[in-house]
C-alpha cells in the first residue's frame, strides 16, 4: 500500500475510536510549500459526521496517527489542514523497493479483455499532413499507456481507399500524368498520387469556371463539369468491378502504402491490424436489415432506413440510401462487429479521430448499444481539436496542406539550427549530429503536440517547441542527457550503484521532494490511461525534470564527502532518469545518452 491507502484507513480509524463515528472518505492533498508537512488531510469535510472544532480535531486525529503509524513523525494543524511530515525511512524503503531493470510503475497485464486502439486512418489520396501527425501520436501514445496501465491492447487502422476522392486523383493521373510513376520521378508514392489530386481540382475548376461564362448556373456547372462526371463514372466503373480501373486503383493505392510506412517509420508509429474501406464498405448492410426486423431501425417511404435517436437528445439518422448503397455509419457499425469477430478479446475500443465528428460517434455508439452489443459499453472517441499554423489553415485539394515528411524534416532543420547555436556538439561526428538532430527534432513536435489537452486546438510554432528552456521536449532530453552524464562520472570514479541504501540516511528536503514525485508515476500513468490524455504523462515528466534540477542545483551529488548520501544520490539520479526514459516512451519520444 502506498502511504495514503495507509493513511485513509488509519484516520477513518482515529475517527471512529475518538468520535464513534464513520467517515465515508478521507481528502488529501499536498502540503503547501510554506508549511511543514509532506501530505495534508484536509479535516472540513469530517465535519459533516464530527461536530466540533476542525483545529482540535486535526490535533486529535494527528496525535493519534504519530503513536499508531510509524510512518508519519510528526503533525501540524492550520486552520482545518492536518499537515503530515513523513518519516524519511519511509521514502528510503520505497526508494530501495524500485528495480532498475524493471519498469516502475508500469502495472502488471492483469486482464485477459483487450482495447482496440484505432488511430491515422487517412485516405490514399494524399501524403499524411500535420492533422495526421496530431492523430497518429495522440492514438499511439494512448495505445502505449493502456498497455504501460496493465490492459492489452491492439492497433489499428482503417486505410479509406475507395471512394471519389481516390477516383479523382486517378482519373488526374490518366490524363496528365504520361505514365509517370514514383521510380520515374523520384517522388514518394503518397507525395506523387497527392499531386494529382491537387491537378484535378485545378482542371475541376477551370471547367467550372468556362461553363459558368458560357452561361450556365454555378450550381448545375458543379455538378456537371465533364472531368467530375468522368471521375463518377470511373468510381461506377470500380465498383462494378472493372479489371482497368481495378488495375489502375491497386497500382497508385500501392505507391501510396509504400509512401505511408516511410512516413509512420519516421514518426515513430506502428500498428497491428490494417483494414481497408475497399473491403468494409459493405459491411453493416445485414446488420441493418436484422436491426430492421427487430425494430431497432425503420424504413421511410422512398425505401431508405433510418434511426430515430430523438429520444437521446439527437435526431434521425440514415443507416442504407434508397437504392439500398451504404453510408458512413452503416459501414463503422459493420467494421466495429467485424473487429470484436476478429479479436475476441476486444471488449472496448478507442477512436482517434477529430472533434468534427463528435456527433457521428454519439450516434455510432448509440446505434451499436440499441444492436444489443455488450462491448458496445466501452466505445470511447478520444476526440481532438484541430492543429494550426501561424500561416493559417490547410486545404488538401488547394496544395495547402503542411505535408507530415516536410514538418519532420524541418523540425531536424530547426533542431540543428539551434543546437549549432549553442555549441555544444563539437565532439560529436556528423553521423551522431544527423541522428541528434532528429531525435530533438521529434522529441520537440511529439512532446509539444502531446502535452496539450487532446480536446484544445493548438496552434504549432516550431521554433517555440524546440526550445531548450521551460516545458519543452529538449529541456526534458537534456535534463535526461545530463543525468546520463552524472552516471558515466560516477562510475567513472568508482561509485557503485548496486549498493542498498541504509534507511538511516537523513533526507535532505530536495531528496524527499524528487522521491515524491517519483512515488506518483504509477497513479499518473493509472490516470491517464483513464482519461485517454498523454498530455498527463507529458507534464508530470515536466514537473519530474524540474524537481530534479532543483535538487541538482541545491544539492552536491558527486562532491559529497559522505559515501552513503553520495552512493544515494547517484542512484536517485539514475532512477529518476529511468522514469523519464520510461514516461517519454511512453509519448513515443527517444531521450539521448549525450546532448
Amino acid at each position: 500500500m502506498n502511504i495514503q491507502e495507509v493513511l485513509t484507513i488509519k484516520v477513518k480509524e482515529a475517527i471512529q475510536e475518538l468520535f464513534s463515528a464513520e467517515l465515508p472518505n478521507v481528502e488529501f492533498q499536498p502540503t503547501r510549500k510554506d508549511f511543514n508537512g509532506d501530505i495534508t488531510v484536509v479535516v472540513f469535510p469530517m465535519l459533516r459526521v464530527v461536530k466540533g472544532n476542525p483545529v482540535q480535531i486535526g490535533t486529535q486525529i494527528g496525535e493519534y496517527l504519530k503513536k499508531e503509524v510509524p510512518e508519519v513523525a510528526d503533525f501540524n494543524v492550520v486552520k482545518g489542514f492536518l499537515n503530515l511530515v513523513i518519516a524519511d525511512a519511509f521514502y528510503i524503503n520505497f526508494f530501495n523497493s524500485i528495480k532498475e531493470e524493471a519498469h516502475f510503475g508500469y502495472a502488471k497485464k492483469d486482464s485477459k479483455e483487450a482495447v482496440m486502439v484505432e488511430y491515422s486512418s487517412p485516405n490514399t489520396n494524399k501524403p499524411l499532413h500535420l492533422g495526421h501527425i496530431r492523430n497518429n501520436l495522440l492514438g499511439y501514445s494512448v495505445a502505449e499507456i493502456l498497455k504501460a496501465a496493465g490492459k492489452k491492447v491492439y492497433k489499428t487502422q482503417i486505410i479509406n481507399d475507395r471512394g471519389i476522392h481516390i477516383c479523382k486523383s486517378m482519373l488526374a493521373w490518366q490524363r496528365f500524368g504520361n505514365g509517370e510513376t514514383p521510380e520515374s520521378t523520384g517522388l514518394k508514392g503518397d507525395k506523387l498520387v497527392g499531386n494529382y489530386y491537387v491537378a484535378f481540382d485545378k482542371a475541376y475548376k477551370a471547367e467550372v469556371a468556362e461553363l459558368v461564362t458560357n452561361g450556365t448556373a454555378k450550381e448545375v456547372a458543379e455538378k456537371e463539369a465533364p472531368i467530375l462526371v468522368a471521375a463518377q463514372d470511373m468510381l461506377r466503373k470500380w465498383e462494378a468491378g472493372d479489371a482497368e480501373v481495378v488495375s489502375l486503383w491497386k497500382t497508385m493505392n500501392q505507391w501510396v502504402y509504400t509512401g505511408f510506412e516511410v512516413t509512420y517509420k519516421n514518426m515513430g508509429v506502428d500498428f497491428d491490424q490494417l483494414y481497408y474501406e475497399s473491403n468494409t464498405y459493405l459491411l453493416g448492410k445485414d446488420v441493418v436489415t436484422d436491426g430492421l426486423e427487430k425494430g431497432v431501425f425503420f424504413k421511410k417511404e422512398d425505401g431508405s432506413v433510418w434511426i430515430d435517436l430523438t429520444d437521446e437528445g439527437l435526431d434521425e439518422k440514415i443507416v442504407l440510401r434508397s437504392d439500398g448503397t451504404a453510408v458512413y455509419m452503416t459501414q463503422d457499425i459493420g467494421t466495429a462487429i467485424q473487429r470484436v469477430k476478429d479479436y475476441a478479446d476486444v471488449s472496448g475500443m478507442v477512436y482517434t479521430v477529430g472533434n468534427e465528428q463528435d456527433y457521428h460517434f454519439k450516434v455510432l455508439f448509440l446505434i451499436l448499444k440499441k444492436l444489443g452489443f455488450s462491448w458496445a459499453e466501452n466505445l470511447f472517441h478520444l476526440s481532438y481539436g484541430m492543429v494550426d499554423l501561424p500561416s493559417g489553415k490547410m486545404k488538401s485539394r488547394e496544395g495547402t496542406v503542411v505535408d507530415a515528411d516536410d514538418l519532420m524534416e524541418d523540425m531536424a532543420q530547426t533542431a540543428a539550427k539551434i543546437s549549432e547555436e549553442l555549441g555544444k556538439l563539437e565532439d560529436y561526428s556528423s553521423e551522431e549530429k544527423d541522428k541528434l538532430y532528429r531525435m530533438i527534432g521529434m522529441g520537440a513536435l511529439k512532446y509539444y503536440i502531446l502535452k496539450v489537452d487532446p480536446k484544445k486546438r493548438i496552434l504549432f510554432n516550431p521554433e517555440e517547441s524546440v526550445d531548450f528552456q521551460g516545458n519543452t521536449g529538449p529541456f526534458i532530453q537534456y535534463t535526461y542527457a545530463r543525468i546520463q552524464s552524472i552516471l558515466r562520472k560516477a562510475e567513472s570514479t568508482g561509485v557503485h550503484v548496486s549498493t542498498a541504501v541504509s534507511v538511516d540516511i537523513d533526507l535532505h528536503e530536495k531528496e524527499k521532494e524528487l522521491l515524491k514525485q517519483v512515488q506518483i508515476f504509477p497513479d499518473t500513468i493509472q490516470l491517464a490511461a483513464e482519461n485517454y490524455s498523454p498530455a498527463v504523462i507529458a507534464n508530470y515528466t515536466y514537473d519530474l525534470v524540474k524537481e530534479f534540477n532543483s535538487f541538482y542545483q541545491n544539492v552536491s551529488i558527486l562532491g559529497e564527502q559522505d559515501e552513503q548520501k553520495k552512493i544515494f544520490r547517484v542512484q536517485l539520479s539514475s532512477k529518476v532518469s529511468k522514469v523519464i526514459q520510461d514516461a517519454f516512451s511512453l509519448l513515443g519520444v527517444e531521450v539521448p545518452e549525450r546532448m
